[in-house]
């Protein structure tokens, strides 16, 4: 099942999965670019608000490079774990795996370092809990 996989980390299960829809495609054939970035702040920010106990932000994301394309009947797995801990921030890395054959292939489409900051009751930076 991971014939187009090669030295990838091992992983725990994802945080989210998603099979992008007809509408998700550019006039290549691929999924849009920007549609993958929401699905990783999604995944990024279940991650961070389960590390900060509450409310986080996306206030930054480090060097993106898509790999590969991401097809119309891929899954897409994306996995999430804290990186970096701060005071108040969080480096939440980000991989998303795409599916495809029929389950035959598994392909690194890209990843990223998305920087998250918990907030409080009026959306300020508020210290992280103890880990």
């Amino acid at each position: 099942m991971t014939d187009g996989v090669h030295n990838l980390p091992q992983r725990s299960d994802p945080i989210l999965r998603v099979v992008p829809a007809p509408a998700d495609i550019n006039s290549n054939g691929h999924i849009f670019g920007g549609w993958v970035l929401s699905q990783m702040d999604i995944a990024g920010g279940i991650v961070a608000a389960r590390v900060a106990q509450g409310a986080t932000a996306t206030v930054a994301i480090e060097a993106m490079e898509f790999i590969a394309p991401i097809l119309l009947r891929d899954i897409i797995s994306v996995y999430a774990h804290l990186e970096k801990r701060g005071r108040t921030s969080m480096g939440i890395r980000i991989e998303v795996i795409a599916t495809r054959d029929r389950g035959e292939t598994e392909v690194k489409v890209t990843e990223g370092l998305f920087t998250f900051v918990a907030l409080d009751e009026n959306h300020r930076p508020r210290p992280l809990p103890p880990a």
